[in-house]
């Protein structure tokens, strides 16, 4: 079966934000709550000397699984050698992401391909990050700067764009 010419529901369909954002509930009933389970983790000290960041390239629209699955990778690798490190998500998902859910079952031999702009129901929530913008934030101390710098980059690949880590020296 070819799919080429069809709108089907794919990842790259809500990669990049276009049009105007959904942003209130209570025109939506039913959106899901945010899988973002903590936003800071760790010690929460002042005294840190280097605050890396996790910036983005691009600009993305980026689910709120996403930035849950790389604030758990990042936290992950920090945590197996390092006892001081604050590790902080800067990003709020508060757009409500919306389906329009076409038939594809067994019996069909082609996907429905419905109304033509229909509104659709609400099926999860990202994050618009513009060139530059934020993700996350860890702070350490100078001796555990390389596995710092190795977690960011284990939780930029669990998101949809290309991150540089920016590195600022405190103190």
């Amino acid at each position: 079966m070819d799919l080429r010419g069809l709108n089907v529901l794919q990842g790259k369909n809500y990669r990049i934000g276009s049009g105007m954002a959904t942003t209130s509930k209570k025109f939506l009933p039913g959106t899901p709550n945010i899988k973002i389970a903590r936003f800071a983790t760790g010690v929460g000290r002042t005294d840190y000397n280097v605050k890396l960041r996790l910036v983005s390239t691009e600009k993305v629209q980026i689910r709120h699984n996403a930035i849950e699955a790389a604030r758990v990778a990042a936290n992950k690798r920090i945590s197996d050698g390092v006892t001081d490190y604050f590790l902080e998500v800067v990003l709020y998902p508060h757009i409500i992401l919306r389906e329009n859910k076409m038939i594809a079952t067994a019996g069909a031999d082609r996907l429905q391909e419905g109304m033509r702009k229909a509104y659709g129901k609400p099926t999860g929530l990202a994050a618009r990050v513009k060139i530059g913008g934020v993700i996350m934030e860890l702070s350490v101390m100078n001796p555990n700067l390389t596995q710092a710098i190795e977690s960011l980059k284990v939780a930029a690949s669990k998101l949809p764009a290309p991150m540089k880590i920016e590195k600022t020296i405190l103190n």
